[in-house]
Parts: structure tokens; C-alpha cells; sequence
């Protein structure tokens, strides 16, 4: 019987932690938690348009592994590059930019460098600074791999080739 209990126990607690989804918050909403609880910051660049933005969310974000690791060592944010609304990010004021079919939104080009690509992935450390941003469409596996090597500082002492030759990831393709 206590074996029984033990067990459900375990799997109520895996269930908790690896089968919600993401948590999604603003960019100034991560950032304000940061000063709380530093954790790194994981942004979702997309667009309402974007095909390959959606196949992220239900590909790669929605599986199980994924959430939770974001869940536990991030503060994921979603981020549109073309919303209208103004945004206060480390004191500056970034806003949406009108022009072409669509326009954009300043603080996008900010984190993108100027490469207005979709869908694109911006790691922030602790303090709010750029670990690295990364374009195009990610799979579950993949994405699993960069988030333990930047969610647990590797990329500070190891090369990515030597973290991926010892991490098995348990996201099958």
C-alpha cells in the first residue's frame, strides 16, 4: 500500500511539473521577476502570420519535456514583432514601427539585431542580457538540448559539439 501511495505520489508530482504548458509571460513581466527570482529569460518572437511560428507552439513548445524545463529554469515570454503596443525594456521605451504591408515593433529589431526573421528565439541571461538569439523553426529535440546547455550555464565551459556528444536528450523525433 505504501508502495501504491509512493507511486501516485510520484506521478501526480510528474505530472505537475512536465505536463502543463508553457507559462507565458510579457517581457516586463519577466523582467520584474527576474529581481525576485533570477532565472534566464527565453522569448518567443512571432508573428500572427507566421506558419512556422505555429508549428513551434504545437511542435516544440507544447511537448512535455520542453514546458517543463521552461517552466522550472525560465521565464518564457511571448513576444509579437509587429504588436502596437509601447514596451518599456531596461529603460527605454521601444514602439511599433509603421511601414511596408505589416511594420514592426522596435524592441523585435532590438533583440534580433536587425534580422527580422520568424520564428526566433532570444536567451537573456539573470540580469536581462543577451545570451543569444536564434532564427528559424526549432524541433523539440533540438530545442531540449539548447535550453539544458544555456539553462544550466554549459555554455560557459563547454563547446556545444562536447555537450552534445555526452547529453542524451529524452525528446524523441
Amino acid at each position: 500500500m505504501k508502495k501504491f501511495i509512493f507511486l501516485l505520489a510520484l506521478a501526480s508530482f510528474s505530472l505537475f511539473s512536465f505536463g502543463q504548458p508553457v507559462k507565458w509571460y510579457t517581457i516586463e513581466e519577466a523582467m520584474a521577476m527576474i529581481k525576485k527570482e533570477p532565472r534566464k529569460i527565453v522569448i518567443d518572437v512571432y508573428t500572427n502570420w507566421c506558419k512556422w511560428c505555429k508549428v513551434m507552439d504545437t511542435a516544440t513548445f507544447q511537448h512535455p519535456v520542453v514546458a517543463g524545463y521552461l517552466n522550472k529554469k525560465f521565464y518564457p515570454v511571448k513576444f509579437n514583432a509587429e504588436q502596437k503596443e509601447d514596451v518599456v525594456f531596461e529603460g527605454t521605451t521601444y514602439k511599433f514601427v509603421p511601414g511596408g504591408g505589416r511594420g514592426y515593433h522596435e524592441l523585435a529589431a532590438a533583440l534580433l539585431n536587425g534580422n527580422m526573421g520568424y520564428p526566433s528565439i532570444v536567451f537573456l541571461d539573470e540580469k536581462g542580457k543577451m545570451i543569444q538569439p536564434m532564427q528559424g523553426y526549432i524541433k523539440a529535440r533540438q530545442f531540449d538540448q539548447i535550453i539544458k546547455y544555456l539553462g544550466e550555464d554549459l555554455y560557459k565551459t563547454q563547446k556545444w559539439e562536447d555537450f552534445l556528444v555526452t547529453y542524451a536528450s529524452p525528446v524523441k523525433e
